[in-house]
């Protein structure tokens, strides 16, 4: 059978930047902090890539000193993170499942009580519960494409199908930190693309409006700014790893 995704790694530049990403990452996993202290590294990756996930959305990144989080964008996407782990073994087994659960973490305070039956539920809208499906065959196995190009995949579409018509893009981000970590791109979760595309929002979208359009020129630029932004993601790492080691 081809592989559906196959061609991509046949696009210009495709190959070399794969390779790129996986090797800075690999850099990340071998740096001093990461081989015992990994937990807390991630644990604050994690909260950076919330709260990048949540500015992107529209929502304020700041951690209030007590803790005590209001802004209901950043609530989500701090929900969001904490299960990515549990979530990892759903993901990789039964998809759409996962997402709907991330979609009723992110949302939960976006969308009134009385509408809460909208949580975790994909829209009826042409097209979105077939790809949707499609998605969740790659994801479980329909492909062998490697870990950045697969995760790029899942980020892109999710952004363009935008399922839920609410808190999609957080949904998006999230579902390509699971797929990095469950491809063994970023086993442990080290890495912060997140804060890449939260450095040029304005490219970011435009680059996922490319990869909308299904053109192949479109979808390679979105391939490439996201390897980009798994190096970017390596070196905020890099500096975690480097803060927890001062």
């Amino acid at each position: 059978m081809t592989d559906p995704l196959g061609p991509l790694l046949d696009l210009p530049g495709i190959a070399e930047a794969v390779q790129s990403a996986r090797e800075s990452v690999d850099a990340v996993h071998k740096h001093p902090a990461n081989r015992r202290g990994w937990p807390t590294t991630a644990a604050e990756a994690s909260v950076r890539a919330a709260r990048s996930s949540a500015y992107l959305d529209g929502g304020n990144p700041e951690i209030p000193e007590d803790g005590e989080v209001a802004d209901p964008i950043l609530a989500g996407a701090l929900r969001v993170a904490e299960a990515i782990g549990p979530l990892l073994p759903v993901w990789q087994r039964a998809p759409l499942q996962a997402l709907a659960r991330l979609h009723l973490l992110a949302a939960a305070d976006l969308v009134p009580a009385a509408e809460d039956e909208r949580l975790g539920r994909p829209r009826h809208a042409q097209g979105v519960s077939g790809r949707l499906d499609l998605l969740a065959n790659l994801v479980t196995g329909a492909t062998a494409a490697p870990g950045p190009i697969l995760a790029a995949v899942v980020h892109g579409e999710l952004l363009t199908l935008a399922p839920f018509g609410l808190a999609d893009g957080v949904v998006a981000r999230a579902a390509a930190r699971m797929t990095i970590i469950g491809t063994g791109l970023d086993p442990k979760g080290l890495t912060v693309p997140e804060v890449a595309y939260l450095r040029r929002p304005e490219r970011y979208r435009e680059a996922a409006e490319g990869f909308a359009s299904g053109q192949p020129d479109g979808v390679r630029e979105w391939v490439l700014l996201c390897c980009e932004a798994f190096q970017i993601g390596a070196k905020e790492a890099l500096a975690i790893a480097d803060s927890a080691t001062s």
